[in-house]
């Protein structure tokens, strides 16, 4: 039996602020709490979720029983992972370049390619690829060659994942985990209804076959910047994505920040996740582009996000939210659109929900999530739900998983 839900959102409250503010102070450190075994194990959780727990390993001197065999241990698992994925990206650029084929590796393949993480820092859930829409036939085909088929498509992506792959159950990162493979014809997120398409300042235009870089480094942060916006919309953003913009943002001169307002519209989304990033790794983040940035968010927004903190817009509030971003509504017919489609689901949106509980271990034998959409509002409305997601987590970590 889990302990009572409010002790869970109290302590994974706790442990997730502590486990920033560790990370943003490196090497120099904090003291080591004094938690209760519940506490720790739900800290172990919580570096789980936010993806961080392979960074602790490098600095971290707190010392309770199990807590650096566990850090260190997922570290020496995204090591050996991310050596997989770096063969598996030099296929594909080499058969890329065989079949002519342009694409840009996003993210966390970039910020590797840069030095910014060296192998056993930053895990990688999956590779995330950029194309043009009349290559996807080209990509299929390749993928199949390295023996990848497509599991299910939403609005942002498709996903292909191993033939042979088989998932691996348990807390945090092993090095056995598929890899799975993200292809993207555009950069978009929705935000919370409205779709924000920053494609144009990520595709090269330049791009020869095989693996292209981003324009510049200034592309890289609008990217991290607007995937980090629909996280927090969504209320899923990880301590990792703030990590990245931070680190980023160290190097970054004043001149390539510029790349933010060269898209047809201004950047009004970026302010909340950069105003996250600074406020948990101080210094990091000119503030300048601090200033600039929050005049272009609109007012709700910005009143919202000066009252946020990574537990706030993450898993670590074990509340579900009934209606997630919300203060992303840029005019009152955003806000209506997202009541309407809360309250009636589009066809897109089950779809995708029916693929989740298809694909998603974190949904497998969870009677809630199978309960009619109806039911599921209504018990919502009434009393506090958790989040399946948390609790799948939560349980890895207390060893309830089977």
């Amino acid at each position: 039996m889990l302990p009572p839900l409010p002790v869970l959102k109290r302590g994974l409250a706790l442990t997730t602020e502590a486990l920033a503010a560790e990370l943003a102070l490196g090497r120099s450190g904090t003291a080591q709490p004094a938690w209760s075994e519940l506490e720790w194990r739900l800290a172990g959780a919580a570096a789980v979720a936010h993806g961080v727990s392979p960074l602790l390993a490098g600095f971290s001197t707190w010392a309770p029983d199990g807590w650096q065999d566990f850090l260190a241990t997922q570290r020496e698992h995204v090591e050996v992972r991310q050596q997989r994925i770096a063969a598996l990206l030099n296929a594909i650029d080499e058969l890329a370049r065989r079949m002519a084929l342009p694409l840009v590796a996003l993210k966390g393949a970039t910020l590797h390619g840069l030095g910014i993480y060296v192998a056993g820092e930053r895990p990688m859930a999956d590779i995330d690829l950029l194309v043009r829409p009349r290559d996807v036939p080209v990509v299929q085909a390749l993928l199949g060659e390295l023996g990848y088929e497509e599991s299910f498509r939403q609005w942002k992506h498709r996903v292909f994942k191993p033939r042979d792959g088989v998932t691996v159950r348990g807390l945090g990162e092993h090095r056995d985990t598929p890899v799975n493979i993200e292809v993207h014809t555009r950069i978009q997120e929705r935000l919370p209804v409205r779709t924000v398409d920053i494609t144009e300042q990520i595709w090269p235009a330049d791009a020869q076959p095989g693996i292209n870089p981003y324009p510049n480094r200034g592309a890289l942060m609008a990217h991290l910047l607007l995937h980090a916006a629909g996280n927090v919309c969504g209320r899923s953003l990880r301590l990792l994505h703030l990590h990245d913009i931070a680190q980023l943002a160290r190097r970054m001169p004043r001149d390539e920040w510029a790349t933010l307002w060269q898209g047809s519209e201004l950047p009004w989304w970026a302010w909340p996740p950069l105003r996250l990033a600074a406020r948990y790794f101080p210094g990091t983040v000119p503030r300048s582009v601090l200033r600039h940035l929050r005049r272009t968010s609109p007012p709700l927004l910005r009143l919202a996000a000066r009252r946020q903190t990574i537990t706030s817009v993450s898993c670590s509030h074990l509340w579900l939210n009934l209606l997630p971003g919300a203060e992303w509504s840029r005019t009152p017919g955003d806000l209506t659109r997202l009541l309407v489609q809360r309250i009636r689901p589009t066809q897109e949106s089950r779809e995708e929900r029916a693929d989740m509980l298809r694909t998603q271990v974190w949904l497998q034998g969870q009677a809630w999530v199978r309960r009619n959409h109806l039911t599921r509002l209504i018990t919502g409305l009434t009393r506090p739900v958790p989040r399946m997601d948390t609790l799948y987590v939560v349980r890895a970590a207390l060893g309830e998983l089977a």
